[in-house]
């Protein structure tokens, strides 16, 4: 599995980890396995097999196994494994973050609006990663552990608002990429979308880049193309033309919400790649029109906010929960429409 370097900075969050399988030669002879994966894995080093180890993310025969475990003809070897970040000057900036817990493996913040996750082609200044450089190379202590560049194991798109942890140690990375890969963590995200959504639902449909423009994805409903993807929706509040929904996401793919909705009929509000920010539901007259322009100018892009993550402490194994408040334009959007469906 081998980098592109043209892929969408906001790539689907499972590409940020690998899973390898190897079927162990008849003729192998006995050797330690993390000798064994580093002939066989590219850009990889012998601590980041260890590391991998340590976190259970190196199995043999299904059952995870240590380091000096000894490979023996036939066995079926696998392991999760970080993505290898692009490599990028990182460039530290002393941009403001809202952090809501820190200790010294991980870091967990709410990403702001308009806010771009890791550098990339257009976008190599004022992204988290450039002000996440910045405050680990200003904490009054750092471990002797530190990775070096923040761990990222999940992204969120640009205008997506909310909750998202940062490991800071090889160690943290590694065993929150198999948390993520193993679907283990919780995830939950409000979304504002178009229509009157009729009842909570599964949303089940392969995703994939679409044919006709490679910016979005679409959904192949056959599975002929893509990958598998799972969104369950649940109804908060009900608006008449637009419905406030709960989304949790049961695999992290590029766009997910947003396509699948988008499928649905009910694409997100404000969503300017996948048609919500036109009028989608509703009249013609200029007042309601008026009514949709002033909406659209209380928020820059889709109303999608990560309300809540929850998973396994890396270190301590304890089980961490985190939930944020609504940013401002997205409680103000769903005032507007209280007191618009009101009066």
């Amino acid at each position: 599995m081998n980098e592109d370097p043209g892929r969408d900075v906001e790539q689907e969050e499972e590409e940020l980890f690998e899973h390898y399988r190897f079927k162990v030669d008849p003729g192998q002879e006995l050797v330690r396995i993390d000798k064994y994966l580093i002939d066989r894995l590219p850009n990889t080093s012998r601590n980041k097999i260890q590391s991998a180890a340590r976190n259970g993310s190196v199995v043999v025969n299904g059952k995870s196994v240590k380091s000096n475990y000894k490979v023996k003809p036939k066995d079926e070897v696998a392991i999760v494994l970080p993505y290898p970040v692009r490599e990028i000057e990182l460039i530290p900036q002393n941009i403001p973050l809202d952090i809501i817990y820190e200790d010294d493996q991980l870091i967990v913040i709410n990403k702001p609006a308009d806010m771009v996750v890791h550098p990339g082609y257009g976008n190599y200044t004022g992204t988290l990663v450039n002000a996440l450089v910045y405050h680990f190379d200003n904490l009054p202590e750092r471990k002797s552990d530190y990775y070096g560049r923040p761990g990222l194991v999940h992204r969120l798109d640009k205008h997506t608002t909310g909750i998202m942890v940062v490991a800071k140690t090889e160690d943290a990375l590694t065993n929150l990429a198999k948390q993520f890969y193993d679907r283990t963590t919780e995830r939950r995200y409000h979304a504002l979308v178009w229509g009157d959504v009729e009842e909570d639902m599964r949303i089940e449909g392969n995703l994939g880049r679409s044919f006709q423009n490679r910016k979005v994805m679409t959904v192949f409903p056959e599975g002929d193309h893509g990958k598998h993807a799972v969104t369950h929706v649940k109804v908060l509040k009900r608006f008449g033309l637009v419905t406030l929904v709960e989304c949790k996401l049961e695999t992290g793919r590029t766009h997910q919400i947003r396509t699948h909705l988008k499928w649905k009929g009910h694409p997100l509000f404000h969503d300017l790649e996948y048609g919500g920010d036109r009028i989608v539901r509703g009249t013609t007259h200029d007042k309601y029109k008026q009514f949709i322009h002033n909406c659209f100018e209380l928020i820059p892009g889709q109303a999608l906010h990560a309300k809540s993550l929850g998973f396994q402490h890396p270190k301590t194994h304890e089980w961490m929960q985190f939930d944020s408040e609504l940013p401002q334009g997205f409680q103000e959007l769903l005032n507007k429409w209280e007191r618009y469906v009101t009066e």
